[in-house]
């Protein structure tokens, strides 16, 4: 059994692995980085820390809309600290993590950000992978 915040990516509820999670955060100030990837929101100064702000529903193929980012996961991937855009933080529980099932339709990037499933009270979730949140070129910088 492992422990997993539950959050909503998308407006669909995920599970992200507690050991993928630094810490979650409300977001204040964005600062628009010129020529960065859509990808990357901007950057953002949170507990002293200079943090890259990605949008999960970019990264996704997703609209992003008007909705001014509130609250973020932060992970540290080399050395480097991103806040990844998510829409709620749900609960923190621990489950198990399953194999995607064989006829469990995921689609487009979701498959690639998707390390499994767990079982929320007869309800599965996507357990996701933050790292495939950040694309490599933000990884790079």
């Amino acid at each position: 059994m492992t422990m997993f915040l539950l959050a909503d990516v998308a407006e669909r509820t995920v599970a992200i692995s507690v050991d993928q999670v630094e810490s979650v955060v409300d977001l204040g100030p964005i600062v628009p980085v010129p020529g960065a990837p859509a990808f990357v929101r901007g950057l953002a100064a949170l507990r002293s820390k200079l943090m890259t702000v990605i949008s999960s529903r970019t990264v996704l193929g997703l609209h992003v809309g008007l909705m001014v980012p509130r609250r973020a996961v932060v992970t540290v991937i080399d050395g480097h600290h991103y806040a990844i855009i998510v829409n709620e933080l749900e609960d923190v529980a621990e489950f198990e993590l399953r194999p995607l099932p064989s006829g469990l339709p995921i689609s487009g990037a979701w498959r690639r950000i998707a390390r499994g499933v767990v079982d929320c009270g007869g309800e599965p979730l996507l357990a996701i992978d933050l790292r495939a949140l950040v694309p490599q070129a933000a990884m790079a910088a």
